[in-house]
């Protein structure tokens, strides 16, 4: 694999009838076969991101630290949400300046997906905190660097119009992913090591018929300037004041992110301590009500996913749709914050996806028309993508003394709620997208 880098972008020094291929922007319509495809790889990364860190995680911390759980599996991601933190935009930043024969993003997808599988195996079979933790570390860099490869194919290759639909069925891949390692981990491979590999296996099998069947365009060397490190790592920083959209939309992603990883991250342990599921249903385990959850969460969020994405798409307005899914998350969070059953829990997880779903199928859509650049695509969806790892290193930090500490679980969904809400009111300052 060839780089060619340098952080200007390409597109702004050249005559439109000069811009390469690769950083044109895309008019012509994708095919279903491409967005079946690319949702199938995405499954793939959020099947280890988020089947992995739901459950399999958890187990395995609770088992090598039954008495500090809370406090390892705390550790745990948020170092692997730092280790996401630096990996994504500097592989969107690498893939964008790569100059293979195959395209810019596929190697980068193909490398992470097996740095990210090999890593999760091996995981399995550790014995130990600090074993785990650098397994966990190198798969989530893997992970990520492929994530930030696959982002940048919606930019690349799908026209604005498309966008939005598009961003449905990528959007709801982190449930799916969830289910998928529930269902593996908790009914077919119920050890922790097989678990680790059969989701490792789907990680890499996903990820392979999108980068054998569909193109990249290629990006000559001539088409960039050579390549000088501090401008390089300049070009991490997008000013807010020249690109105000773009900072808004980091924002609000922020925001957002932040709220959901909090009233996910001890989903199990709710289940088993707050209201002790398997008392309630002797018998059964948590995992299985985690599983019920995901299910109820990931069918309600299909229901507005592709509705809204069509909507959105059909009237090109997106920010309304934000602001209304924030609410209608943050009033799902809320409610199970005051209501702590099994039943609250599965009407909150309802309407926390009714809001999910319309949420996600406009986002991406409305983040891809404010980036500042096309020749920094995978760069500059890297740093936005730090707005969904940053999060998840943060929320243990927040939670773990809101649950600890501070009031319990009650606080914690309530603290959830209020800030994804405000999140969404963030919205309201970005201009350049109705």
């Amino acid at each position: 694999m060839t780089l060619s880098t340098d952080v200007a972008a390409f597109d702004k020094a050249a005559p439109l009838s000069e811009v390469p291929a690769a950083l044109a922007e895309p008019v012509i319509p994708v095919r279903t076969r491409f967005i079946a495809l690319l949702t199938l790889a995405n499954l793939g990364v959020f099947t280890g991101l988020f089947g992995i860190s739901n459950l399999l995680l958890p187990r395995q911390t609770a088992m090598l630290s039954p008495n500090g759980k809370e406090a390892a599996l705390a550790l745990a991601s948020g170092v692997g949400a730092l280790i996401a933190v630096l990996a994504n935009p500097l592989i969107g930043a690498m893939s964008d300046r790569t100059t293979s024969r195959f395209g810019r993003r596929h190697g980068w997808t193909v490398g992470g997906a097996a740095i990210g599988a090999l890593a999760l195996i091996l995981q399995g079979y550790q014995t130990t905190l600090l074993g785990m933790l650098i397994c966990w570390c190198v798969a989530a860099a893997g992970l990520n660097g492929m994530l930030a490869s696959l982002i940048a194919e919606v930019p690349d290759h799908v026209p604005v119009q498309q966008r939005a639909v598009t961003s449905a069925f990528l959007g709801l891949m982190p449930a799916v992913g969830t289910i998928v390692g529930v269902v593996l981990s908790v009914y077919v491979f119920t050890e922790v090591s097989a678990g680790y590999a059969a989701l490792a296996a789907i990680i890499f099998l996903l990820a392979l018929p999108f980068v054998l069947t569909t193109r990249d365009a290629v990006l000559s060397r001539a088409a960039l300037p050579p390549f000088r490190w501090k401008e390089f790592l300049a070009g991490f920083w997008i000013s807010p004041r020249q690109h105000p959209d773009f900072a808004w939309a980091w924002i609000t992603r922020f925001m957002m992110q932040l709220g959901s990883a909090m009233f996910t991250l001890y989903l199990l342990f709710f289940l088993r301590d707050g209201i002790r599921y398997e008392e309630l249903f002797p018998g059964a385990r948590a995992e299985e009500g985690v599983f019920i959850l995901t299910l109820i969460y990931t069918c309600c969020g299909m229901l507005t996913a592709a509705t809204v994405g069509f909507l959105s798409d059909r009237s090109g307005r997106r920010r309304i749709f934000v602001i209304v899914s924030s609410v209608i998350q943050g009033a799902g969070m809320l409610m199970l914050a005051v209501w702590h059953t099994w039943l609250g829990a599965e009407c909150a997880a309802a309407v926390v996806a009714l809001g999910y779903g319309a949420y996600i199928a406009v986002d991406q859509a409305m983040i891809t028309q404010v980036l500042p650049a096309a020749g920094n695509r995978g760069k500059d969806l890297g740093v936005i993508n730090l707005a969904i790892a940053g999060p998840y290193a943060l929320a243990p930090v927040f939670a773990a003394p809101l649950v600890t500490q501070l009031g319990g679980y009650p606080v914690l969904f309530a603290v959830a709620g209020t800030i994804l809400v405000l999140g969404g009111i963030f919205v309201r300052n970005i201009k350049s997208v109705p």
